[in-house]
C-alpha cells in the first residue's frame, strides 16, 4: 500500500470515527445543563422570550436550561462567547436581527463571523417594532411627531438597545425618510433604554412590541406606529408606518444559534424541541399575547433567511449613510 493510499485511508477512518462519536454524543444529548446566552441585559424582549423558551426546553429535555445574560457591545460580547465555545450543544445564543444581520455591516471588524463561527438552529419568533413616545411628547400621530421634531430647537432624542441594532437602524431610516430631527442615544440593551424612556429622559424609542406593550396598556407610553407590514390585533388602532411612509418595514426577529461544528443531529434536535414548544397552544397564545409571532423555522430555512437579511441590511446601512465603526 502506497504512502498516499495510507494517508487517505487514515483520513477516511478519522472522519468515520468522528461521525460515530458525534452520533453517540447526539444520542445521549443532553446529559447536563444547557446554557442559553442572551447577549443583552435582563428585562429586554430577547430576554423575555428566551426565558419562556428555556423553561419549556428544560421540561422537554430533562435537563436545566439556564439563561445567561452577557450584555455589552451591542450583543457582540455574548455572541462572541458562544462562537468560541465548544461545539457540543451545551452553549447556545438567542439574539436578534441587529446582532446577527446588521452588525456585520455596522462594524468593520467583528471578533467572530456570524456565518462561519455560528450555525443556525432556528428563527424562534418574528417581532414587530413600534415607535413609542413618552407621554410628555404632544404628538399623537407620526405626522405630528415629525412636525414636533422639526419645531424643537434641538433634535429630539430617541433611545436604542445599542449602536447598529434594529431600533437604531429603524430610527435612522425613519429620519432619512421623513426629515425628522432626531438624536440617537444608545444603551446597553432594551431594558436600560426603556428605563430612561419611561422616566422621560429620552423622548422616543423604536423597539419591540413585546418590550413596550405593557407600558402602552397602562398609559406610561404612547404607540404611534407599528414598523411591521400589517397592524397588530394587540394594538388595532395603531397604524403601520407603511401607511404613512410607503415601503417602510423594519420587523425584528429573535433566532437561536450554536457554535460552528455542533453535530447536525444536535442542531436538529434543538430545532425540533423549539418547534414543539411553539406548537403548544398555551405557549403560542402566550407568545402572541406578548407581541411576538412564533416561527420555529428549520436550520436550513433560518440559514437562508439569515443570509438574505444580512444582504438586505447591508443595503439599508449604505442607503442611510451610516459609517461602519
Amino acid at each position: 500500500m502506497s504512502i498516499v493510499t495510507r494517508f487517505f485511508r487514515s483520513l477516511a477512518l478519522a472522519a468515520a470515527a468522528f461521525t460515530l462519536a458525534a452520533g453517540a454524543a447526539a444520542q445521549t444529548y443532553p446529559s447536563r445543563t444547557i446554557r442559553l446566552v442572551v447577549p443583552f441585559p435582563a428585562g429586554g424582549g430577547t430576554d423575555i422570550v428566551a426565558r419562556i423558551v428555556a423553561g419549556e426546553m428544560a421540561s422537554m429535555l430533562g435537563q436545566s436550561v439556564v439563561v445567561d445574560n452577557k450584555g455589552g457591545a451591542n450583543g457582540i460580547i455574548g455572541a462572541d462567547f458562544v462562537a468560541k465555545s465548544p461545539p457540543d450543544g451545551y452553549t447556545l445564543v438567542m439574539s436578534t436581527m441587529g446582532n446577527f444581520a446588521i452588525n456585520p455591516s455596522i462594524y468593520k471588524k467583528l471578533p467572530f463571523s456570524v456565518t462561519s463561527d455560528l450555525v443556525p438552529v432556528t428563527q424562534v419568533v418574528s417581532v414587530p417594532l413600534v415607535l413609542f413616545v413618552h407621554p410628555s411628547v404632544p404628538a399623537r400621530s407620526v405626522a405630528e411627531f415629525v412636525a414636533y421634531t422639526k419645531a424643537q430647537k434641538n433634535p429630539v432624542t430617541y433611545a436604542s438597545s445599542g449602536t447598529g441594532g434594529g431600533p437604531h437602524l429603524a430610527g435612522e431610516l425613519f429620519a432619512s425618510a421623513t426629515g425628522a430631527r432626531l438624536l440617537h442615544v444608545p444603551y446597553k440593551g432594551s431594558g436600560p433604554a426603556f428605563v430612561d424612556l419611561l422616566s422621560g429622559q429620552v423622548a422616543a424609542d423604536f423597539d419591540s412590541l413585546v418590550q413596550g406593550l405593557p407600558y402602552v396598556r397602562n398609559g406610561q407610553l404612547r404607540a404611534l406606529a407599528l414598523l411591521a407590514p400589517r397592524r397588530s390585533e394587540l394594538l388595532p388602532d395603531v397604524p403601520t408606518m407603511g401607511e404613512v411612509v410607503p415601503g417602510y418595514d423594519v420587523t425584528n426577529w429573535y433566532g437561536m444559534m450554536a457554535p460552528a461544528g455542533t453535530p447536525p443531529a444536535i442542531v436538529n434536535r434543538l430545532q425540533q424541541v423549539v418547534a414543539q414548544i411553539m406548537a403548544k397552544p398555551e405557549i403560542r397564545k402566550r407568545m402572541i399575547a406578548e407581541g411576538v409571532e412564533p416561527v420555529a423555522s428549520k436550520p436550513e430555512e433560518f440559514g437562508t433567511f439569515l443570509k438574505r437579511e444580512i444582504d438586505r441590511w447591508a443595503g439599508a446601512v449604505k442607503a442611510a449613510a451610516i459609517e461602519p465603526q
